[in-house]
């Protein structure tokens, strides 16, 4: 079964590229991938070239030796490739969707009070979190270890593990990626405070 027409010919060679590129960066042979997809070397090579035609069942099975999926191998750019944040005046916080990884979220935050003395104030909850920080330092508590992040430096954490973050010596803005479970989290937690908080907060 064929894939795309030969008028389609701008996506046609963006999956070809697609194909050498995810190879390449592997640091895999024709031979190598040809292997891992079970096809000739002289298919692959007559695929990556533009020599023979694309097939669905092949590009499947390419996908799947490449470590990606048949969607992401032959997407499109998207016509609304800059997307406006959403801003959440009350909590200082910018928020963007990751479109491509439905659940995930990017959120820039400024932070300026410092850490939880009381662990109790310590979230946990399923998922992962990624941050960096943009400027001024933060304070990020993990169970009971303290680590100091600094502008430009990132943290990588999950999120089972009670967690804080803070600001030190100063204000500090953070942008931080969520995946759908630490969003959700931090939702509850963010709802759970506003809950308990007094009237004018």
């Amino acid at each position: 079964m064929l894939l795309m027409q030969q008028d389609d010919e701008d996506l046609d060679g963006l999956v070809r590229k697609r194909i050498r590129a995810l190879r390449v960066a592997q640091g895999w042979s024709l031979e190598e991938l040809a292997t891992r997809a079970r096809l000739s070397q002289s298919s692959l090579s007559r695929i990556e070239n533009g020599r023979r035609r694309l097939a669905l069942d092949q590009l499947v099975v390419l996908a799947r030796a490449l470590d990606t999926t048949l969607d992401q191998l032959v997407e499109t750019a998207a016509d609304d490739v800059v997307i406006s944040p959403m801003i959440d005046g009350a909590r200082g916080q910018m928020r963007w969707p990751i479109k491509g990884e439905p659940g995930m979220t990017v959120v820039r935050q400024r932070v300026t009070d410092p850490p939880p003395d009381n662990p109790s104030r310590m979230r946990a909850h399923p998922g992962r979190e990624w941050l960096v920080v943009l400027s001024g330092t933060a304070t990020l508590m993990l169970g009971h270890r303290r680590f100091r992040v600094e502008t430009n430096q990132a943290a990588e954490f999950p999120t089972m593990m009670p967690h804080a973050i803070g600001a030190e010596g100063g204000p500090c803005e953070i942008l931080g990626i969520f995946d759908r479970d630490a969003r959700r989290g931090h939702q509850r937690d963010d709802g759970d405070r506003d809950a308990q908080a007094p009237p004018g907060r």
